[in-house]
């Protein structure tokens, strides 16, 4: 599962806005909330978009797409 709050930290911090992240990732936004949201899963691809775009280290990268124990509430927030 992804830990939606881990990842939206992270582009939080970069100042990127989600439309401009789903792009990115050749995605629409909508496909994006639900990635994020554990509604659908991240291809490898994406994530590696990710990684580059947010510059994530191996270490974030296992926390935010690997997560284990991820609290579904925690995952249900609103995009911009």
């Amino acid at each position: 599962m992804t830990d939606t709050n881990l990842l939206r930290a992270k582009i939080d911090l970069a100042g990127y806005k989600l439309k401009w992240i789903a792009e990115r990732c050749g995605i629409t936004y909508a496909g994006l909330l639900k990635k994020m949201n554990n509604e659908t899963e991240f291809k490898a691809s994406e994530m590696f978009i990710l990684k580059d775009l947010l510059d994530i280290d191996a270490d974030e990268f296992e926390s935010i797409f690997y997560a284990k124990d991820v609290d579904k509430m925690a995952t249900t927030q609103g995009g911009d």
